[in-house]
């Protein structure tokens, strides 16, 4: 079985921009029949997968109690509008689930490129919400997400209706996954692309890439191969540094040489927290 280190050995050869382009243009077709008829192993959809889950999920719940308690007291002291941030999401099979996250943005957040996107030192990301996006704790909510048999531990990450890259989904959309630690300083990167290309960068390059290495993932993955990508995030969330996985260099600027016009932009919604 290829484990989680060999999808990541796939991401650890991009070393910048123009190499995500060249990357995506051999596995496109690959890709598009993939994310089609996605398969699933025996744990990823077995009723073993889902009581591991639940009963981790509400242990963390109880253990972050009162660290969640005051967190969203922050936040509500800090900035205007509510502690939590819900919104519709894909889940399994099509169906859709509202997920709750820690508001780490402005209420309403509008910025002059209308881009739905996060980049590093966005302006409406808040002084709480980079600590929360730092450490990941705006995530902590999504437990009960799993608690209610909305999400798994592990997973693709759940997508917007207009942005869903993974079609009839067999298994439950993740708080964390082979993609997402990939990915994991992904604000970096984007940082580095013209904001008025940002979106149509995702959707083209980024978004297939994080759907191909989660449908390899969840078409292999075991108890333990899940148990590893647990530890790994934890110990991601406890020392936040660049992503050793993907060490994309600071050459973003040569995407303007990259004729994206023909690419539809995603819809604009201005409440959107991607990741």
């Amino acid at each position: 079985m290829q484990d989680v280190s060999g999808l990541q050995d796939r991401v650890r050869t991009v070393s910048s921009v123009p190499q995500i382009l060249a990357s995506l243009d051999d596995a496109e077709t690959t890709h598009a029949l993939s994310a089609d008829f996605p398969m699933a192993s025996k744990w990823s959809a077995s009723p073993a997968r889902r009581f591991f889950d639940a009963a981790v999920a509400l242990l963390m719940l109880m253990l972050f109690a009162l660290p969640m308690l005051a967190i969203a007291i922050l936040i509500r002291i800090s900035s205007r509008g509510p502690a939590l941030f819900v919104q519709p999401r894909v889940g399994r099979w099509g169906e859709m689930f509202l997920i709750y996250k820690f508001r780490s943005m402005v209420s309403c957040p509008v910025t002059s490129s209308g881009t739905t996107h996060t980049c590093e030192g966005d302006s409406r990301i808040t002084p709480i919400g980079r600590i929360l996006r730092r450490f990941k704790l705006d995530e902590l909510p999504q437990f009960y997400n799993v608690v209610r048999g909305h999400m798994s531990l592990v997973g693709p990450r759940p997508m917007l209706p207009q942005h869903t890259s993974i079609c009839n989904m067999p298994f439950r959309p993740g708080i964390t996954g082979a993609a997402t630690l990939a990915f994991r300083r992904e604000e970096k990167v984007l940082d580095q692309i013209q904001p008025a290309l940002l979106d149509a960068f995702y959707d083209l390059h980024i978004r297939p890439m994080r759907a191909s290495i989660d449908l390899d993932y969840m078409a292999q993955a075991t108890l333990r191969s899940d148990m590893r990508i647990g530890a790994r995030t934890a110990l991601a969330c406890i020392v936040p540094t660049w992503d050793r996985y993907v060490p994309l260099a600071r050459k973003g600027r040569e995407q303007s040489n990259h004729d994206l016009s023909p690419v539809p932009f995603s819809s604009k919604d201005p409440t959107c927290e991607e990741l």
